[in-house]
């Protein structure tokens, strides 16, 4: 049985962390440009056009604030790596996101998006390494279940787990296409959200 949709409303973008609504608990959704963080968010409201996708990547320039209620949020961070945008304007993204991971009181969990088909890249181990250094909770949750042939998964899981050296069951699998893993993210956010 499925569970229900996470009853999401987009509240605010903000270009700082002053500039968010006081929240008792947020979760952080950050990873590469293009690896689905808006599809995601539609697709754990089970809505098409909550967060606005686009083919083009680093589309999320600013703090994107989804709440659940009055004390719990998404935030939808800009994604890093290559993005359609100035250079002026992606040096401006890295610093907004630290300061609202090491800053925010809120802050529960992050989740580090992966792209499933791809694999971890240089970016993403980088940023691993820096979540893991400033001792931030993450969860990494591998986008695209579906792009990965059924023949090969289980060898993508493995792999995909020993370059973010986490455990194969420790990385969530999803797919905002399809719908596998879905219940799995939405149980998770709300635990970690209380």
């Amino acid at each position: 049985m499925s569970s229900s949709p996470l009853p999401l409303h987009f509240v605010t973008s903000a270009d700082r962390l002053e500039r968010l609504p006081d929240r008792a608990a947020e979760i952080a959704l950050i990873g590469r440009s293009n690896v689905g963080k808006s599809s995601l968010i539609n697709a754990l409201a089970r809505r098409k056009d909550l967060a606005k996708t686009s083919k083009t990547p680093g589309r999320t320039q600013l703090l994107n604030c989804f709440a659940l209620d009055d004390d719990r949020a998404l935030i939808d961070c800009p994604g890093y790596g290559y993005a359609s945008v100035s250079k002026t304007t992606r040096a401006q993204w890295t610093p907004m996101v630290r300061r609202y991971l090491l800053e925010r009181a809120a802050l529960r969990q992050v989740l580090l998006l992966v792209d499933g088909e791809v694999g971890p890249t240089k970016l993403d181990v980088e940023m691993l390494e820096w979540l893991r250094a400033h001792d931030l909770p993450f969860t990494v949750v591998a986008t695209k279940h579906d792009k990965v042939r059924s023949a090969k998964r289980e060898r993508r899981k493995r792999d995909l787990a020993a370059g973010c050296q986490l455990d194969p069951k420790d990385i969530v699998w999803v797919s905002a296409e399809s719908g596998v893993g879905l219940d799995r993210l939405r149980a998770l956010v709300l635990d970690q959200l209380g």
